[in-house]
């Protein structure tokens, strides 16, 4: 029975793992580098899912650190990915208390208009305080392709919580 429930805990806790190995990885910066204009944010695809289905999973100060971790990693002022998975986490949270049953069409949508927020305020304070360069083109591309995949890592997450995790929703 107890080997029965580490493993449970250890599912539990994958999605935050996952979210911690991507943080220290570079996935995205790798993957940009192999395709010319394939550059994804997986992580806000992460925390926006797992914190409209099951909240107790990824906990906010979790999501904060590993924004800093990333910030840490990427060469970013420190706070700033913090801060962008956070207003990921305040229209999830809303989005959660305001609706009774959420479809992958609802959540498309409210995922769009979390990911505009975040990259606004990301992309203005990485401006503002810091002689990072970027181009509107990569970030329209990152908001496109994560916009894109959604759909698919909503099916992927809905079927590991199913198989793993359980049905129950928040």
């Amino acid at each position: 029975m107890a080997k029965s429930s580490f493993i449970n805990k250890i599912f539990n806790a994958g999605p935050l793992i996952l979210l911690y190995y991507l943080c220290i990885s570079e996935v995205d910066t790798n993957l940009e580098k192999m395709f010319e204009i394939f550059t994804l944010n997986f992580q806000i695809i992460l925390i926006y899912f797992w914190v409209i289905k099951r909240p107790d999973i990824m906990a906010n100060g979790h999501i904060f650190l590993a924004g800093l971790i990333n910030d840490v990693v990427m060469g970013f002022p420190l706070g700033i990915s913090s801060l962008s998975y956070l207003i990921i986490i305040f229209v999830g949270t809303y989005v959660r208390n305001k609706s009774v049953n959420t479809t992958i069409a609802s959540d498309w949508f409210t995922f769009f208009m979390a990911m505009i927020f975040s990259n606004i305020l990301f992309f203005s304070l990485l401006n503002n305080f810091s002689d990072l360069s970027f181009t509107y083109s990569k970030i329209g591309y990152n908001m496109f392709f994560t916009l894109f995949m959604f759909p698919i890592f909503w099916l992927l997450f809905n079927i590991y919580q199913i198989t793993f995790i359980g049905n129950r929703d928040a």
